[in-house]
């Protein structure tokens, strides 16, 4: 019998690759005590209504799209007939998404409790914030709590101040099963070295979008003084951009790697690249399955970022400061030197405090007492 019902409102939802998007699909597929459904957007212009690997996802067809904010016409209608029909007992709303965030706090009954995760401020479209601004504040007045997936956020997030004892702090937990071990793993990870010549790799996944700051990471492999290569994978719009601005032999993009490839080139790489440098990068689920695959990150020091807070300096990895190159560069130089195994000590304790902290295995127990909470105040 199920504990409760749970109405998940995320942009979107696998098999779409995001990291708000891999939350949301952790969330829902470590706690099957619950009752879920999701309601995101779809990629296309068609609604599709589907059962995705058990779970009722609606997908709704996408009209426009406006400062990164999908729009579909049809959200309204949807919203109002799964608050009906479904009549969950919370709504559990992933942010930022200002378009969907006006409508939960339009149609949301009394009655239904309301979870806001908040993943992120809107940090880059600040013309269209100020307009949304009051609309955040009376979602947060409406919200039962608060969950920030750090603490470092949660103090330096400007909107989430007055709302401090909604706060509750709920870090991403990473899927175990994705990253752990499988057998013949040993030899696709040996096959991947061999391909590269057994040069060290240093690793690089995610968006190619500005605030990833991969050409900070291109700029810092001309200072690199190690052998080793490059691995850029996945994709963005700054793809081709950034492939005009390499001429290194060292650097490869790969392109987007399948989820059963991903365990294999963070366990491949002898360190891990990370150089984001805004606040966009709230937390870095990508770098927490890194860490816990024993591969110690470098990274920028981003002032309100969980990312300084998942890794600890100098103890799973190295931070530098924000922007410096040099610095980045000769951070990667000290682990793949490794003296006095530098490198294999920090990724033992890299993964070792992922494996105790941030697997959903422990952060559903948060979450679940949270669940129970409020759907014991509603009945």
């Amino acid at each position: 019998m199920s504990k409760g019902k749970i109405l998940h409102i995320s942009k979107f939802y696998p098999p779409y690759k995001g990291g708000i998007e891999d939350v949301c699909y952790s969330i829902v597929s470590s706690m099957a005590d619950y009752e879920h459904r999701v309601l995101c957007f779809n990629t296309g212009k068609n609604t599709v209504d589907e059962q995705y690997e058990g779970v009722p996802v609606l997908r709704l067809g996408v009209q426009m799209q406006r400062y990164s904010q999908p729009i579909s016409f049809s959200y309204p209608s949807a919203l109002k007939r799964e608050l009906q029909e479904f009549n969950p007992d919370i709504i559990h709303l992933h942010t930022p998404n200002p378009y969907a965030s006006l409508l939960v706090c339009h149609y949301i009954p009394d009655s239904v409790k309301l979870i806001v995760h908040w993943h992120s401020d809107i940090v880059k479209q600040q013309f269209t914030y100020t307009a949304f601004k009051p609309f955040e504040q009376k979602l947060l007045e409406r919200a039962n709590a608060i969950f920030a997936t750090s603490p470092n956020y949660a103090e330096h997030s400007i909107p989430l101040r007055q709302f401090r004892d909604k706060v509750i702090i709920v870090p991403n937990g990473i899927n175990e099963k994705k990253i752990s071990v499988r057998e013949g793993d040993d030899e696709k990870i040996e096959a991947i070295k061999r391909k590269y010549n057994g040069r060290n790799i240093v690793y690089f996944m995610g968006r190619h979008v500005a605030y990833k700051g991969i050409d900070r990471l291109i700029a810092a492999e001309k200072k690199i003084t190690s052998d080793c290569v490059i691995l850029i994978a996945g994709e963005g719009p700054l793809s081709n951009e950034l492939k005009m601005k390499t001429q290194s032999e060292r650097v490869h993009f790969i392109g987007k790697i399948s989820d059963d490839e991903i365990r294999l080139y963070m366990r491949a790489a002898s360190v891990f690249a990370f150089p984001s440098i805004t606040k966009n990068e709230a937390f870095g689920i990508v770098l927490a399955e890194a860490m816990y695959c024993g591969t110690p990150p470098v990274l920028f020091s981003i002032e309100g970022s969980g990312v300084n807070w998942l890794n600890q300096n100098g103890t799973t990895g190295i931070e530098v400061d924000n922007g410096d190159i040099q610095a980045f560069a000769e951070a990667i130089d000290r682990l793949l030197r490794n003296e006095d195994h530098i490198r294999d000590r920090m990724g033992e304790r890299a993964h070792d405090l992922i494996a105790e902290n941030f697997t959903m295995t422990r952060i559903k127990d948060v979450i679940a007492k949270e669940y129970d909470t409020l759907i014991h105040q509603r009945s």
